[in-house]
This record gives C-alpha cells, sequence and structure tokens, in this order.
C-alpha cells in the first residue's frame, strides 16, 4: 500500500532518499552503489518473510537519534510484535516505556538494554559511537544474534536499506500509547526546549523557552517542560509551568498522554504526538523553508496520520496559535 508523503509549504528541496545520494557517483561506483542496493532489498524481503514465517528475530543495536527511533526502528517493532514475532532487542534502556502493545504489555521478548550515555557521546542517526563498555555489549549482542537479524548497526544497510524498506510495505505500525500512559486528556501543553548556540537550517535559531512558556501559560491548564537533559537547555519551575525534564520515558510520554499539545522546534519529537495523539506545533526560529522538512514529510504519515504539523515562526505567532487552539482528538 503506497501512502502519499505529507506537504507543506514551509518544506523545499529533494527528498535525502537513494536516488539524491546516487548522484554522487558516476560509471562504475553509480552501478556498485544501485547493485548493492538493489541486493540489500532483495535480502530484507526474504529476511521479513522468513521473520514471520518462524516467529522469531534479532534486531538491533539501536543507539542513536531518539527521531530515529520513533520513524524507522519503533513502528518496525511493533509491525513485527502484531505479526506474533518473538523479538530480542538491543537498544537504549531509556526507551524502554515505549517497548509496549496498547495494553501496556512488552513488545519485546529478550532485550539486551544500552545505559544511557547521551551526556558523553551525542547521538547522530544510528551511527552513534558510544562509549567503550556500550560496545562491548553490543559486540556480544550481534555475537549471539542469529539469522533472522537485523543488523541495523551496519551503516549502509540502516540508511540505504532499512529506513527505505519500511515504507514499501509499508512494515510499520503504532501503537496508540495513550491507552497506556493517558488518563485524561486536559488543556495542557507540553515544551521540548532544544539546548543549542546557534542557527541550523533543520532546527532553526535558539529560542528563550522560559519566555515561550510564560507566554502560552494562559491559555493552558500546565505547561510541561520536558526532554532528555543532556539535550534539553534547564530553568525552574513557576506558577503553572512545571520543569520535568527526565531520561525516563514514562514521564515525556506521561505528559504528552494528558496534553493537547506539544510544541517542539523541528526535530523527531514531532513524531511523539503520533504515538500520543496529541497535536504538534513547529516552531522555527527563523524564515522558511526548514531544512529537511520535506524528509520529515515523507516518513511521518506511515508513522501516523491523526494529526497534521502546525508551524509558528515566531512568539507572536505562538501566542495566537495558543490563543485559538482548538484540540480535536483522533482515535
Amino acid at each position: 500500500m503506497q501512502i502519499k508523503p505529507a506537504t507543506s509549504p514551509y518544506a523545499a528541496g529533494e527528498y535525502s532518499d537513494n536516488r539524491h545520494f546516487a548522484k554522487q557517483y558516476k560509471g562504475l561506483p553509480w552501478l556498485t552503489f544501485w547493485l548493492k542496493v538493489g541486493i540489500g532489498f532483495a535480502c530484507a524481503y526474504i529476511k521479513l518473510w522468513y521473520t514471520i514465517l518462524v516467529k522469531k528475530c534479532s534486531y538491533g543495536p539501536f543507539k542513536g537519534e531518539f527521531g530515529h527511533f520513533l520513524a524507522h526502528n519503533l513502528p518496525f517493532l511493533m509491525y513485527l510484535h502484531i505479526k506474533g514475532v518473538k523479538i530480542n532487542y538491543c537498544g537504549m534502556e531509556l526507551h524502554k516505556p515505549f517497548l509496549v502493545d496498547e495494553s501496556g504489555n512488552s513488545i519485546i521478548s529478550e532485550f539486551t538494554p544500552l545505559r544511557d550515555f547521551f551526556s558523553e557521546v551525542r547521538p547522530s542517526g544510528n551511527s552513534t559511537k558510544p562509549p567503550a563498555d556500550v560496545q562491548e555489549v553490543i559486540k556480544a549482542f550481534e555475537n549471539k544474534s542469529k539469522y533472522p537479524f537485523w543488523n541495523i548497526g551496519d551503516e549502509f544497510y540502516y540508511w540505504f536499506i532499512h529506513r527505505n524498506f519500511l515504507i514499501k510495505g509499508p512494515y510499520m505500525k503504532t501503537y496508540n500509547l495513550e491507552k497506556v500512559y493517558g488518563g485524561h486528556k486536559d488543556r495542557n501543553v507540553v515544551i521540548f526546549p532544544r539546548k543549542q548556540e546557534t542557527f541550523s537550517d533543520n532546527n532553526g535559531g535558539p529560542w528563550d523557552y522560559m519566555e515561550i512558556a510564560r507566554a502560552v501559560s494562559p491559555y493552558f491548564k500546565n505547561v510541561y517542560i520536558t526532554g532528555h537533559p543532556a539535550m534539553s537547555v534547564d530553568f525552574k519551575s513557576e506558577g503553572n509551568i512545571e520543569l520535568c525534564l527526565s531520561g525516563d520515558n514514562r514521564i515525556i510520554l506521561e505528559k504528552c498522554s494528558n496534553s493537547q499539545l506539544i510544541i517542539t522546534p523541528h526535530s523527531g519529537v514531532n513524531n511523539l504526538g503520533e504515538y500520543t495523539n496529541t497535536k504538534v506545533l513547529i516552531i522555527y526560529n527563523g524564515k522558511p523553508p526548514i531544512g529537511s522538512m520535506q524528509n520529515t514529510l515523507r516518513f511521518r504519515p506511515y508513522i501516523g496520520s491523526r494529526h497534521d504539523l502546525d508551524f509558528a515562526f515566531s512568539l507572536s505567532e505562538i501566542i495566537t496559535y495558543a490563543k485559538s487552539f482548538n484540540f480535536k482528538p483522533n482515535y
């Protein structure tokens, strides 16, 4: 089933897909690249067929960015779970609260956890180079894994095959984790205060997140400031503004599941709204187009289509949005 990519007037440029990357090659290297991609896709189809046939597999190691986990890994794990596959998984321990179905039961049969090392090494895609002790855990997992083994530690496979292969089926499923972590979806807002010092095409310029929190606080019951401490700006709670930065994603899931809106710079956090049935406002401190937004919109419909993304490019636009915000749940 082919799903049409989402569109936005704030996206521009080519998809960072295999055709885009192939343009750097000519002649034999170009042919070699496409041959390797073709073989990779053929092997992936065979591996998926066998995985579903024998109802078991190994998958990992995932050691990368939160957005990559939500977009290119968790939906496949959920897909395999709904197919009855027993999964031997190696990944970040901090992501464990996501590894459940809509009844709160684990979707993983055997788990090799990797400790939280993001205060030591900043993640990048799934090509992060972890500390030596974490690499030893990964090596042990890889050595004991048997076919079918979805080795997403292979950088060529992960980037050129795996991410693109999943949307061919699509071989993706998104459980509604609001059913696990939600209680009452009140008029609350969650802000993810991304830590950055300079402008980037993808994320825009830095924001004063306390200013944003204070500006929207009159229009919401609670304003939750959350995210991973290593990736987030820290400040103090006040009034109805509650600081809850944490490496425990259970807290993040609970805050999002019980809120109607997520405010975040352009990042993989936007995918979180599809898991918790929460509207997402992308804030970009700069002028559009937003870097790599076309890639976000390429993959996002496969993760879910409960809510379209909204956008704001200044504090005044954020305030206007908050004033008129009207949440419409989509189950």
